[in-house]
This record gives structure tokens, sequence and C-alpha cells, in this order.
């Protein structure tokens, strides 16, 4: 047992090691095709150490900041080979591939950057964090009530952009001695001016309702099993798919099945259906989505129907109808406090029943007051561009304190401050698994 367990040890060492080589001989190529970067041009870095299975986190934020570029020049910071290729391809602004502590310092040397983002949590960020006289800001990957938006590492940045009232008063119930006037600048979902970006919708404006059906996958564990596949979604698609009046758009979880091979099945199930009824029915157009863009979807959709997830908060932001699934497991744990503590919740039931609590939500115009309610609270003024013009102001705000202590501290000696310890920690693990 343990000569083979070995042996698979050895296999995956050699795998990553060439996985590594192939993508440093494609990195080499793509960053000679993009081109030197303009020594002192940029203001605004983007730090991001995961690998590309987390660019999700990233992604959300291409539109809002190739719009702030337009006014502070942007360039985003991969310390990983994988997301590195992958952002050169596909970021709206460009990359620097700072695998090493050394790569990091040339480009803080050679850059100007005043405000350093960072979309997640990783340990890396203090590899970044160590270098002052900038701004290091955490904006996060998105909006939700998990615990994760509580964590006691929102002091450990100089400031924090928030989406509004109620991620302040969340954090407020856990961080001690916290300058929230200063240090939490709510600005909004500047994601939410860019859901519908001027490109055809996949489907005719013909007077179908349009439902988005966005679930999660079906968790690791019972406290986390949120999804809604197995045990409302065949049902629920199929009533919407007999009503002749309603236009599915399924973006289902990209990890749905990976635990649970019935609730793979189910999403497949689904996807089954919406195919035949679309051949049945060629004026239908029900939309599979599992592509990159997250967006139109939310905004172009009559009603929303996703899990418990950051999918409820993004969804929210377009302060359009709603409604949250009841997990079917009851281990799962739900936050009670909160917007799901007054969302418009859809139990599982048969198909027909299901169908009339969408359609009871839809068209009620006391649950789209109380939504209004919780859109508000959660995001403020969400009138199309107030959020983006909040996100520049305080990067606005951010740059004009940088001039300010720059001034301050202009006859202060030069600091070294050269990472010797990362540079060592770094030689002993050459191989990067991304």
């Amino acid at each position: 047992m343990e000569l083979r367990r070995d042996a698979r040890r050895a296999v995956k060492l050699v795998q990553n090691v060439l996985r590594s080589r192939r993508a440093q001989r494609q990195l080499v190529e793509k960053l000679a095709v993009q081109g030197p970067l303009e020594p002192h041009r940029f203001r605004v870095g983007v730090y991001f150490a995961d690998g590309k299975v987390n660019l999700y986190q990233l992604r959300q934020w291409y539109r809002p900041l190739a719009r702030l570029a337009e006014r502070h020049p942007v360039l985003m910071l991969s310390r990983a080979s994988g997301a590195a290729l992958a952002l050169l391809d596909e970021a709206p602004v460009p990359v620097a591939y700072v695998r090493r502590v050394a790569d990091l310092e040339h480009v803080i040397h050679e850059q100007d950057l005043h405000v350093i983002f960072y979309v997640n949590q990783n340990a890396k960020n203090f590899q970044m964090m160590r270098y002052g006289r900038r701004w290091h800001v955490f904006i996060n990957h998105g909006e939700s009530d998990k615990m994760y938006m509580t964590t006691n590492q929102f002091k450990a940045y100089d400031y924090a952009f928030i989406a509004g009232d109620a991620a302040r008063a969340r954090l407020e119930k856990v961080l001690w001695d916290y300058d929230f006037d200063k240090r939490a600048i709510p600005i909004g979902r500047p994601q939410a001016d860019h859901y519908l970006d001027g490109s055809a919708l996949p489907y005719p404006d013909d007077g179908r309702e349009v439902v988005l059906y966005a679930p999660t996958w079906e968790g690791d564990r019972g406290a986390a099993a949120y999804g809604s596949i197995a045990s409302h979604g065949v049902d629920l698609v199929r009533a919407f798919i007999a009503s002749g009046r309603h236009r599915v758009i399924y973006r289902p979880h990209p990890r749905s099945g990976v635990v649970d091979h019935e609730y793979g099945a189910a999403n497949q199930e689904i996807k089954r259906m919406l195919e035949q009824a679309n051949a049945a029915d060629p004026s239908a157009h029900h939309v599979v989505d599992e592509g990159k863009d997250l967006g139109w979807q939310l905004a172009a959709a009559d009603v929303a129907i996703v899990d418990i997830s950051a999918m409820v908060y993004d969804r929210l932001a377009a302060g359009k109808p709603l409604l949250v699934t009841r997990p079917a497991n009851p281990d799962a744990q739900i936050d009670t406090g909160g917007y799901l503590s007054a969302c418009e919740w859809l139990d599982r039931a048969d198909g027909a029943a299901m169908l009339a609590r969408v359609d009871e939500v839809a068209h009620d115009a006391l649950a789209l007051e109380r939504l209004g309610y919780w859109v508000e609270r959660y995001f403020g003024d969400t009138t199309p561009g107030v959020t983006t013009r909040r996100f520049h102001d305080a990067v606005d705000h951010l740059m004009v304190e940088w001039q300010r202590f720059a001034a301050l501290h202009a006859t202060d000696p030069e600091v070294d401050d050269h990472d010797a310890e990362g540079e060592a920690a770094e030689q002993s693990d050459e191989i990067e698994v991304d």
C-alpha cells in the first residue's frame, strides 16, 4: 500500500513539473506578445496569488477595472503561471507575471503603484502587503452573509471597499476597535453597472417570461448542502417547459455532481430536457449557460431562482424579483440574519406548486417593495452609473491621501524593503502547482 501511494505521488510530482515547464514556455511567448510594461505608468495594482481555478474571483472585476483604468492605469499582478496565462488571454488590462518575490519587487520598483487591490485572503497576500508607502485595499469577490465576510483579516488592510450598510453592520459585530468611518468605504456593487453591456441576448424579445435558474453544487458536507438541482430543479424546470410561457436560462455550478452522482445525474437531466424542449419548439430558446461571463443573465431575467450562495446577492444588486430555494437537507445551516431572514423562499414541492410560487413572487407588488428595502440596505443607490461613480470616488480619495502622505514624508530616508526571507522560502519550493 505504501509503495503504491509513493508511486502515485511520484507520478503526480513529475506531472506537476512537466505542466509547470510547459506553462513557463507559453508564458514567455505570451509576455513577448504583450511587450514590456511602460515604466512608471501604473497607479493601481490588482494582486492575485491564486491559480486559475479561482479566477472567477477576479473575472467579476474585469469590467469595473477596465473602466477605472481610463482614470488610473491598472496592472494585474499574477503569482501563478496558469492564472497568468489565462489573464494574458482575457484580462482587459495589462498583466505582470510575478512568480518570485524578486519578480514582484522588480515591478514594485519599476512602477508607481499607489493602491493595491486584493480580491481574496490568500496567505501570499502578505508577501505583497509587506511593502509600505502605498494603500493595500481589500475589495473582495462578492457580497454575502457568509462567515468569510466577517473575518478579522479585514484589519490587515489599510482600507476595505464594502458594498453598503449591511456589510458594515455585519463587520461591526466582530471587528473590535476598527475605524469604520475611515477604513470601510461603501461603494455598492460596481459590477451591476456592467451586467448588460449592449451585446445581443441569446434569445428574442417575444413576450416570454425569462427565468434564471442558477443553482449551486451539492456541497461537501451537510451544513453546506445548499444545492437544489436534485430536490427542486428537475420538477421545476419540467413545469417551466410545460407552461409554454416561460424561457429558462439554466446556469448550474461547474462543480455540480463532483460529490454526489445522483446530483450530477439530475443536472444532466435538466440539460437534456431543455435541449429536447428546444428541438420540439424552436421558438422556446431555452438556454443552458455554462460560460465564463456572468452579468447579462442577472439583469435580463424577469425572475431569478438561486440557491444560498453569492448568486443571491449578485441578483439582489439587479433589484429584480428573486426567490431562494430552501435547502432540502435539514443539516444545511442558514444565516437567519440579513436578507435570508426575509427573502422569498421556494420550498420543495411538486412542479405545479413551485411554478405557482414563482408566478406569485414575480408579480407581487408587496414582494417587490420588500425587495427594494433589502437592495438599498445591501448596495445603496443602484441607479445605473451611481455605484461606478462611488468606486471611482473612493479610488480618487485614496490617490489624494497618497499624495498628502507622500508630501509629509518627502524628506524621509529610503527604506530597504527587500524580502530576503521570502526569496529564501521560494528557493526551497521551486515547483509551482497551479
